[in-house]
């Protein structure tokens, strides 16, 4: 995708998460954290600051894990999942990071939860 269709289709998703939970637009972190407990599949509840940057690290990996960057090792003994680096991420600017991040997501939304975006 061009970065064009990227960032219309961002804003798409960010509509759409808002208009679910009838909330304003989120930003990265917040969809992060928003795919990030979707892969912990335990549903919603309250979470600790470190429990929230734990989801959003499990959401990078699983949104890297479709680049072959990241693969999933396995569950802990409470469910949660965790990942390994198996391929050396780039160094990209935060620019690209952005778009990157933004195009995965998009994708993951898409793949995995069907929706037309």
């Amino acid at each position: 995708m061009k970065p064009a269709e990227i960032n219309a289709k961002w804003a798409l998703l960010q509509n759409k998460i808002a208009e679910e939970f009838d909330n304003e637009k989120p930003d990265m972190k917040v969809m992060l954290f928003l795919v990030g407990v979707q892969e912990l599949g335990q549903g919603p509840r309250k979470f600790s600051k470190r429990q929230k940057e734990e989801l959003m690290h499990i959401a990078t990996c699983k949104l890297f894990s479709q680049m072959g960057f990241y693969e999933l090792e396995g569950l802990d003994q409470d469910g949660w999942p965790h990942w390994k680096l198996v391929k050396v991420i780039p160094n990209y600017t935060m620019l690209e990071q952005e778009l990157l991040l933004k195009s995965l997501m998009i994708t993951y939304f898409e793949t995995e939860l069907d929706w037309q975006l």
